[in-house]
C-alpha cells in the first residue's frame, strides 16, 4: 500500500515550492493536483493551471511522482494535452502519470463558452478521447478523424521518457468507463459511490467499492486482461468516512482498503477552512504509518 498527495494549484509558488518538496520529504508515494479552471467553492479564489504547477512540482522535486488527478476533455483535447505530457514526462524524468476522466457538470463544462454536455455526451466524447491519447503518447506521428477529435500528423517526437508512454490512470465506475480503464489504463481511480453531498452509510461504501472492482474485473476479463495488471488508486475526501481523525483510523482504514486490492491511498493536503480541513494534525505521519502496515504484510 502506498499513501499519495493530492495538493491543491491554490498555493502561489513562493509557498507551493516548500508544499510539494514538503510531500516529497515526509515520502508520500506521489503527489497529484486537479486539472480544472476552477472548482467548487475554490473559485473565489486563487486557481493555478495544473500544467505549470506540476512542471514547477517536477524541478522543485527528485523522487516523488507527480500528476493530474484529473484531466478530462471538458477544455483540453487529446493533441495538445499529449505534447504537455510529453514536455511534463521529460522536465520530471519519467516521473508523470496522467489521471483522466470523462469530466462533469462544473464551472469548466462551460467555460470555454459550451452549453453543458450530457452525460451521455461525456461518455462518447471520453470514449473517442482516451484511445487517440494513447495513440499519440505512443506513436511518434498520429492522424485521427474522429465525430469529436481529429488530428492530422500530430508529431510527438521524442516522445515519452517513460516506455511504451507515460502510465495513463482512468477514474470510472460506470461500465463504458471501466472499460476504457481495462483497455488503457495501468490505473483505475474511484472515489467511492459519492458525489458532492453523498450521504451514503460509512458501513456500506466498502461494499459498494467491491462492486466497483468486481466490474473492473469483469471488463478487464471480457477483453482476456487480468485486472491484477492495473493499479488500483482511492482518492478519499468525498464520502462520509473519515479516515483523517487519526493516525489509528487511517492505518484501518488503509488496512481495510489494501485487502480489498487496493495499493494507492490519496489524501488531501489539509486546507483549513474548506471541505479538506480534516486531517490537518495528522496529514504528515501518514506516510510512516502505511510503511508500517507494509511492514506488518
Amino acid at each position: 500500500m502506498r499513501v499519495s498527495a493530492l495538493i491543491l494549484p491554490i498555493y502561489p509558488w513562493r509557498e507551493g515550492r516548500h508544499i510539494w518538496r514538503e510531500a516529497e520529504d515526509l515520502g508520500f508515494h506521489a503527489a497529484y493536483t486537479y486539472d480544472h479552471l476552477s472548482w467548487r467553492d475554490f473559485r473565489f479564489g486563487p486557481w493555478f493551471g495544473a500544467v505549470p504547477t506540476l512542471t514547477a512540482a517536477a524541478a522543485a522535486t527528485e523522487r516523488l511522482r507527480l500528476g493530474t488527478m484529473v484531466t478530462s476533455p471538458n477544455f483540453r483535447h487529446p493533441v495538445t494535452l499529449a505534447k504537455d505530457l510529453i514536455a511534463l514526462d521529460d522536465v520530471s524524468d519519467g516521473r508523470i502519470t496522467a489521471g483522466i476522466g470523462a469530466g462533469g457538470v462544473g464551472f469548466d463544462a462551460t467555460a470555454l463558452g459550451q452549453e453543458p454536455w450530457s452525460t451521455a455526451e461525456r461518455t462518447e466524447r471520453f470514449e473517442e478521447f482516451v484511445p487517440l491519447l494513447d495513440r499519440l503518447l505512443t506513436d511518434p506521428v498520429t492522424t485521427h478523424h474522429g465525430k469529436h477529435y481529429s488530428a492530422y500528423e500530430a508529431r510527438m517526437v521524442p516522445g515519452c521518457v517513460q516506455r511504451p508512454r507515460l502510465p495513463l490512470a482512468v477514474a470510472a465506475t460506470g461500465p463504458r468507463g471501466l472499460a476504457l480503464a481495462a483497455a488503457h489504463g495501468q490505473a483505475w481511480i474511484t472515489t467511492g459511490p459519492a458525489r458532492k453531498g453523498d450521504e451514503t452509510d460509512p458501513a456500506q461504501i466498502p461494499g459498494i467499492i467491491a462492486g466497483q472492482l468486481a466490474a473492473l474485473d469483469r471488463a478487464c476479463a471480457g477483453i482476456g486482461r487480468d485486472s491484477a495488471e492495473l493499479s488500483k488508486i482511492l482518492l478519499t475526501g468525498f464520502t462520509q468516512e473519515a479516515p483523517l481523525e487519526s493516525v489509528g483510523a487511517f492505518t484501518d482504514f488503509a488496512a481495510r482498503y489494501a485487502e480489498m486490492g487496493f495499493d494507492e491511498i490519496v489524501v488531501h493536503r489539509p486546507v483549513p477552512g474548506t471541505c479538506f480541513d480534516a486531517g490537518n494534525g495528522v496529514w504528515g505521519e501518514l506516510p510512516a504509518a502505511v510503511s508500517a502496515i507494509a511492514g506488518n504484510c
